[in-house]
Order: structure tokens, then C-alpha cells, then sequence
């Protein structure tokens, strides 16, 4: 209802709204509401606001797109990404707390990580052969086997897979192998070594080992 005499101002597609006590209403060319695509705005049936909007009550909408977003402050669950190929960057320090306890912080100053408490992903290995993957961190190789005292073999794929500084912990859970050992081996096909042999022997009761690669080779340490 445009009171007054019905008449209606403003561009085409402008929202109205009352400018006095007439009655009259009005539109603006900051707040249009597009029937069809016009300009950078593909999508037909789009309301466009060219300035500021302030919000005091609650907004709900199937699909938010920020863009240019300086600060957000929001309270409850938040969840990022649909599918395993999306990518989210943030410049700048990172910090997780819970109440005034630090959990995690990242600084882009120091470019170190805290961590309160680690846990990396554990494997349970049951069988004579088994072949590590890049979401491994800790191999526990348990005992016993089909078949019995079996020796152990472990392919540890090429470090360039896993990147340089990549961590691998494998640790023999069983106390009485029967004489036999657990073998860290590389595939057929490859070159690299570990501290410069093609393969490494786990030897004696209940072994561990630590692994890191430079990129090129796995090395113990």
C-alpha cells in the first residue's frame, strides 16, 4: 500500500517504503529486487542490498556465501565443507580452549603447534603382511597369526607419499614371537632405503621403532 494517493517512486524493482507522515512510499537503488539475471547477478528472483544491513532478531537460509568477512562471532556447532576436496585457509594464529585451558594453539610467529594432549590414529596389525598407508601413525603388530609364529612383513611405502617430516611408529605388542621377527621392507619397485638399507630387521623382545622421512628415504631415530 503506497497511502496517499497510490502512487509509488523509485527505480524499477526497488522495495518501498514509507518516507513521512503523506504516506507516500519510495524505492532506492541500493535495495532492488530482480525478477531476472541483471549484471553480476546470475540468479533471477534475488533481492540485492548495496550497504549495510543490521540484524536484531534471528536469519535463516539454505546457503550463506561470505565474502570479505573480517570478523565472525558465532556460538553453538559450525561446520565447514561438504566434500573431501574442499580446501579452508586462514591467515594468522590459531587458538582451542575449553574454559581457561589451552587445548591447541598455532602461532604464525613462532610457526610451532601446541597440542595438550596428542593422540595418534593406532592400527592393530593382524596379519603376516601388511602394508602402511599414509593416515598410519602408530602400527601395533599383535600376535598371534593364522598359521602361527609367522615372521612379519610390512611394506612402508615411498616416503615422497607421506611428505618430509612424516612420523611412523611400529611397535611389536607380542611378548614371545617364537623366533621369528618383523620386517619393515619397501615395494619391489622402489629405491628408497631405511638409514640406507632396502629393508629393516625388528629383532629381540618386544621392539619399537620410530621412523621419519626427509621426502627421499625413511630414517630411524
Amino acid at each position: 500500500d503506497s497511502g496517499g494517493d497510490g502512487a509509488a517512486a523509485g527505480p524499477t524493482g526497488s522495495l518501498q517504503f514509507v518516507t513521512g507522515a503523506s504516506g507516500h512510499t519510495t524505492g532506492s537503488s541500493k535495495l532492488v529486487y530482480y525478477t531476472a539475471s541483471y549484471g553480476e547477478h546470475t540468479e533471477p528472483s534475488t533481492l540485492v542490498l548495496s550497504g549495510n544491513m543490521i540484524i536484531t532478531g534471528t536469519i535463516s537460509a539454505s546457503v550463506f556465501n561470505y565474502e570479505n568477512i573480517s570478523i565472525i562471532d558465532a556460538t553453538g556447532s559450525t561446520f565447514f565443507g561438504n566434500t573431501i576436496d574442499d580446501r579452508h585457509f586462514r591467515t594468522g594464529s590459531l587458538a582451542i580452549w575449553s574454559g581457561t585451558t589451552a587445548v591447541l594453539s598455532a602461532s604464525s610467529y613462532s610457526k610451532q603447534t601446541f597440542v595438550r594432549g596428542f593422540g595418534g590414529n593406532y592400527t592393530n596389525v593382524t596379519s603376516s603382511h601388511y602394508t602402511a598407508s599414509t593416515d598410519d601413525y602408530l602400527l601395533g603388530v599383535a600376535t598371534p597369526f593364522t598359521g602361527g609364529a609367522a615372521p612379519v612383513r610390512i611394506t612402508i611405502p615411498d616416503p615422497s607419499t607421506y611428505s618430509a617430516g612424516a612420523i611412523l611408529v611400529i611397535k611389536d605388542e607380542a611378548t614371545n614371537r617364537g623366533g621369528s621377527n618383523i620386517t619393515l621392507t619397501r615395494s619391489v619397485t622402489e629405491t628408497y632405503t631405511f638409514d640406507g638399507d632396502p629393508f629393516y630387521v625388528l629383532t629381540g623382545t618386544m621392539p619399537a621403532i620410530s621412523l621419519y622421512s626427509n621426502g627421499s628415504n625413511w630414517f630411524v631415530f
